[in-house]
């Protein structure tokens, strides 16, 4: 069974940082992976892709102060936030897809608060 853990999340005042990450239990080389995040009351969104070759992809509200990375050697994503704003508060989830299904993680909170 395919398995995506993310970690890194937790609570941090806005303009702090945060670097989530997430570990696969496959080699994530050929797959498409992202961020995908959650708030109270709110559907899930993507926030930030990267692609097998290495394109990324972001949410406007997240252009400038986020940033998504991979390490296929690892088998891990990460992503880096930066000037984190209260609006950012939610739930992040890792996903990854492949030719043969794709794959979530079970989320990791992320809180910006003073």
């Amino acid at each position: 069974q395919v398995q995506l853990v993310e970690s890194g999340g937790g609570l941090v005042q806005p303009g702090g940082s945060l670097r989530l990450s997430c570990a696969a239990s496959i080699s994530i080389l050929p797959m498409y992976m992202g961020w995908y995040r959650q708030a109270p009351g709110k559907q899930r969104e993507l926030v930030a892709s990267i692609t097998s070759a290495y394109s990324t992809n972001y949410v406007d509200s997240v252009k400038g102060r986020f940033a998504i990375s991979r390490d296929n050697v690892e088998n891990t994503v990460h992503l880096q936030m930066n000037n984190l704003k209260p609006e950012d508060t939610a739930v992040y989830y890792c996903y990854g897809r492949q030719m043969f299904g794709d794959y979530w993680g079970q989320g990791t909170q992320v809180t910006v608060s003073s």
